[in-house]
């Protein structure tokens, strides 16, 4: 029986409401859900004491309610205290309640409940705990009734809770008794554990199986199916590339006189690193095949004016260039950066983005069409079907992991008339760790920009407790009062009742009322892109001397006359992105600061984050370790449409599996070809690439 054919709607309880979200998913057949692999997995086979509860964790725990009330603190809750028997307290905080409830949870009465464990206002809490009630003479922390294995926790859709997916997967794997999963690997990479085995243990691990083996993803069985995975996702990337590299591109050999003028023309000489990239993308440009090249640089390193003179080089030979960036502020800083560089050579800019008027859209798109627009800078409204270029020869993607490998690649249908297909540069200030360019990037030719303009001063990181805010406050003042400007970043607009962070609309208040000669401004993703355009520009042009902001400024931010940057609330962001941001400011030629505040109580993971931080301005250093305290999926965005999302392999985790994944790639492609589409397909589904058409 074939897996693949047998329609997710033949399965008990699917119907054709829940298929159309289990489409959303990617899932249609009973293959598709077998491979809707767990995310995670709760333990509620052991029940933790109350004292032992670490903030951060989902974890089962037990205690007597010694309290139950009705709070009105702006919005109506009910908060019961509950006791364990050393008499360690955990409060159970409910924002949605009913009269059964407030019954069920009176004084003296026993409570079992799962959540996760967070700080309180006076004591650690679960805010919106699953519970029951355990009767009378049972004692609460006995082994867990009903549950005696882990459980799992799928990626769901709106309207597909974990309940209706857990019996959803029941129902495929009930098909595993009459039926087998086929083995697409050769035998040469066959294990003890077979592919239905493993299947079987990840979704519904066995009350024997060893817990903490599953839960960090040591077990045989994972390592059986990451495997597979990240040999498919490897057979993906690299027949990408081989497809695209059958296709002819451009020959660009001209004698880059537009290039010249460019260098010549600015008041600083390239680094060597710049120099050396751009004669690796000069040769590249000659071979008559798409480029197909990743320039990585630290915060600063010149990647843009890497970028332009390989515009140069293109337009100089007659083809167009297209400039790409995921967001409206970096596609804006290219727009002023190309502008001042290119306008002066007699070369006409031009840009598109979302929300153009309709004339300014209109226009935009007759110039890009009529060749009069020799380079373009947008938004992803470059690649929209109304777009068309008279002879695209180059595009160049900024911030590439935001696009993903398949987004990165549809500007090649903009391309040039007589079949040929443009060349490609994807640039990123994000270091991608070797490890993860290994197997996400295999399509890709990478140069690294390794050195920094000189003048640029390394910038001090220090990390103060919040405790210490006014202190804080103060300095700002006192860089502000020497001529100086300041970036003070928070992580959410508005207050959240489940997250401690302080809101950039709150900050802005206090900061204006603390600092009142200071002038005060806000951007943030919310407003309308006119006001977060007049704020920016505001904040370059020193009409302003404190920017508050939220992570909306990580990239495309150039005010070199900013040198102290405060980051609130670090705890909640990742490696990579702190350093992201606190290259914001070490712009200019002064000495520079980035003053990380936090909030007590951290945990070791984030006392880790800030120690490396403090210890090296290094990018690549600080990709390598964000990548081992967070993982590949939150390094590369993986909640960006495109990006190489893994469903069970961790490229930290399993890096030593990489080796044999290499070697079974190679086997596979060479002595297996028929497995290379099944292999695509089980694991990445429509994100496959289509052979002979990318």
């Amino acid at each position: 029986m074939d897996l693949t054919t047998i329609a997710v709607t033949r399965l008990k309880g699917v119907g054709p409401k829940q298929a159309e979200k289990l489409k959303r998913l990617k899932i249609t057949s009973l293959q598709d859900v077998l491979f809707h692999l767990p995310l995670r997995y709760q333990d509620r086979t052991r029940v933790v004491a109350i004292g032992n509860l670490v903030p951060g964790l989902e974890v089962l725990t037990a205690g007597a309610v010694v309290s139950c009330e009705q709070l009105f603190r702006g919005r109506r809750s009910l908060q019961c205290i509950i006791e364990d028997r050393d008499g360690s307290q955990l409060s159970l905080r409910f924002f949605h309640f009913n009269q059964k409830q407030l019954q069920m949870l009176r004084v003296g009465s026993v409570v079992r409940c799962f959540g996760e464990v967070r700080r309180g206002p006076r004591q650690l809490e679960i805010v919106h705990p699953e519970f029951q009630i355990i009767p009378r003479g049972v004692d609460p922390t006995a082994a867990q009734v009903g549950e005696t294995s882990l459980t799992p926790v799928y990626p769901v859709t709106e309207g597909l809770h974990q309940l209706s997916m857990r019996k959803i997967t029941d129902a495929a794997l009930s098909h595993l008794q009459t039926a087998t999963v086929e083995e697409l690997l050769p035998e040469s990479a066959q294990t003890a554990v077979s592919l239905k085995q493993a299947l079987i243990t990840v979704h519904r691990p066995d009350p024997a199986v060893e817990v903490d083996a599953l839960l960090e993803g040591h077990h045989p069985a994972v390592q059986r199916l990451a495997f597979e995975e990240l040999v498919a996702h490897r057979l993906s990337v690299q027949q990408i590339r081989t497809d695209i590299k059958k296709q002819a591109a451009p020959v660009i050999a001209s004698e880059g006189s537009v290039c010249e003028q460019l260098i010549a023309s600015l008041p600083f000489s390239l680094t060597g690193a710049q120099q050396r990239v751009i004669e690796e993308i000069k040769q590249d440009l000659t071979l008559g095949i798409p480029m197909l090249r990743l320039v990585q640089g630290d915060v600063g390193s010149g990647k843009t004016l890497v970028a332009a003179a390989a515009a140069a080089l293109v337009v100089d030979a007659g083809y167009q260039v297209a400039v790409m960036a995921p967001t409206e502020i970096l596609a804006e800083q290219h727009l002023l950066s190309f502008s001042s560089w290119f306008e002066p050579l007699g070369l006409k800019i031009g840009w598109l983005k979302g929300k153009l008027g309709a004339k300014q859209k209109r226009d935009a798109l007759e110039s890009i069409a009529l060749g009069q627009t020799r380079i373009a800078v947008g938004t992803h409204a470059l690649f929209q079907q109304d777009v068309v270029f008279q002879n695209l020869g180059l595009t160049v993607v900024d911030e590439q992991h935001r696009f993903g490998v398949h987004q990165r690649l549809s500007l090649r249908e903009k391309g040039v008339e007589g079949g040929l297909v443009p060349h490609q540069l994807t640039m990123t200030a994000t270091p991608i760790p070797r490890t993860l360019a290994m197997t996400a990037y295999a399509d890709l030719d990478c140069s690294i920009i390794d050195e920094l303009p000189p003048g640029r001063q390394a910038i001090t990181t220090v990390a103060i407790p919040n405790t210490r805010r006014l202190e804080i406050v103060e300095r700002v003042g006192a860089a502000i009062a020497e001529g100086r400007q300041v970036y003070w970043v928070c992580t959410l607009i508005d207050e959240s009742e489940t997250l401690q962070a302080n809101a950039a609309e709150d900050t802005l208040i206090e900061l204006k009322e603390f600092l009142p000669e200071a002038r005060v401004s806000l951007v943030h993703g919310r407003m309308h892109a006119t006001q977060k355009e007049h704020a920016m520009q505001q904040f370059k042009e020193h009409s302003t001397d404190l920017l508050v902001a939220t992570t909306v400024i990580e990239v495309g931010v150039d005010v070199p006359n900013a040198s102290l940057i405060i980051i609130e609330n670090v705890e909640r962001l990742g490696l990579s992105q702190l350093h992201q941001l606190r290259g914001r400011v070490g712009r200019g030629s002064q000495q520079s600061s980035c003053v990380l505040l936090y909030e007590k109580g951290l945990s070791q993971r984030a006392r880790d984050r800030i120690g490396i931080l403090r210890e090296t301005n290094d990018g690549f250093l600080i990709a390598e370790k964000d990548l081992e305290l967070r993982g590949a999926g939150e390094v590369l965005g993986t909640r960006q449409t495109g990006s190489a999302q893994f469903k069970i392999a961790d490229l930290m985790r399993d890096k030593k599996l990489l080796p044999q994944v290499k070697q079974m790639t190679d086997e596979i492609t060479v002595r297996h070809p028929q497995q290379v589409v099944p292999l695509i397909s089980r694991w990445l589904g429509e994100e496959s690439p289509e052979y002979g058409n990318v």
